[in-house]
């Protein structure tokens, strides 16, 4: 017992110590400023919104035509006000260094929340197409209900759209955080920026990366392991600072079918119509529509022991 008090008191000290390196290593903390977006919050409202694309399949259940109506009214209500003081808070995060104290980011944030609340019935119908594409796609589903309640990449899919339209409203930090989150539940990374047409079906999905500039078209199928990636970061000449807002990342056509572990890197790439990628490639130089693209060199090679059942050992390639 008396080590446990002696030890107890060496932690005032070490409270010390560490506060000391929030001062050291002043870019890891965020101390003295306005409240950054609630992770946990934004990830509430994310909840909410699904339960609002997909009404049934979340929290609430025993909805029907009859009730549905009080429910998603309650939610939208709730919704503007908290997307309002998530989105207010970020705008303001992101105007700090131009100390711009004129800007009315309460009256910005709350028309973004509209905007966004008002693309719901768009969102929907793009939703049952993504959903609808993934049904034709994959002969193991059993019907849309198991690609709402199981599929990673319907789940991913559904984030990414909501964080697009934040994105398109200029809403900083909030789309990455929604991404990042559907990155870390599913293992399928795409950037809010990104470009993706209807029709979107990722299938098994861990694994997959799409980044900020890409664009793909609509009815377009990937498999788990495919990167839609940049080629190279070039550098400023004078600062040799990264140049962003240039694109750097692929253009996939529609009808394109990306298989398994694929890697198509580059702003300048282009995947042509109706191609079809096959597993493992490596492409960074554009692929003309309606084209096969496989890789033939590797070859598999079996090896039999010595003691096998058969009781003879073998060796040869396929």
């Amino acid at each position: 017992m008396a080590t446990d008090v002696r030890l107890k008191e060496s932690l005032p000290a070490l409270t010390d110590r560490i506060v000391e390196t929030y001062e050291e290593c002043g870019g890891l903390h965020h101390l003295g400023h306005s409240p950054l977006p609630s992770y946990r919050e934004v990830v509430e409202i994310l909840g909410d919104l699904r339960e609002i694309l997909c009404p049934g399949y979340g929290r609430r259940q025993n909805l029907n035509l009859g009730n549905v109506g009080y429910h998603v009214g309650d939610l939208i209500y709730s919704l503007h006000d908290r997307l309002t003081t998530q989105i207010a808070r970020a705008l303001r995060h992101d105007c700090r260094a131009a100390r711009d104290l004129e800007t009315d980011f309460d009256g910005d944030a709350q028309i973004a929340a509209i905007r966004l609340l008002e693309a719901i019935p768009e969102l929907r119908q793009v939703l049952a197409a993504d959903a609808q594409a993934a049904f034709d796609g994959d002969p193991a589903a059993r019907g849309l209900d198991e690609i709402l309640f199981c599929y990673p990449g319907i789940a991913a899919v559904t984030v990414f759209r909501i964080a697009h339209e934040l994105y398109k409203l200029g809403v900083p930090l909030i789309p990455r955080m929604m991404t990042e989150y559907a990155h870390a539940k599913t293992g399928i990374d795409i950037h809010p920026g990104a470009t993706i047409g209807r029709r979107f079906f990722i299938d098994h999905g861990t694994g997959v990366v799409i980044g900020e500039t890409t664009e793909i078209g609509e009815g377009v199928k990937v498999y788990q392991g495919v990167t839609l990636g940049a080629l190279s970061f070039p550098k400023d000449e004078m600062t040799g600072e990264l140049v962003r807002g240039t694109k750097r990342h692929p253009t996939i056509e529609d009808g394109v079918v990306i298989y398994a572990n694929a890697t198509i890197l580059g702003g300048k790439t282009v995947i042509g119509r109706h191609s079809v990628v096959g597993s493992a490639a490596w492409i960074t130089r554009s692929i003309a529509p309606h084209t096969i693209v496989t890789i033939e060199d590797p070859r598999l090679r079996i090896r039999g022991a010595e003691n096998s059942p058969a009781g003879v050992g073998f060796d040869y390639q396929i």
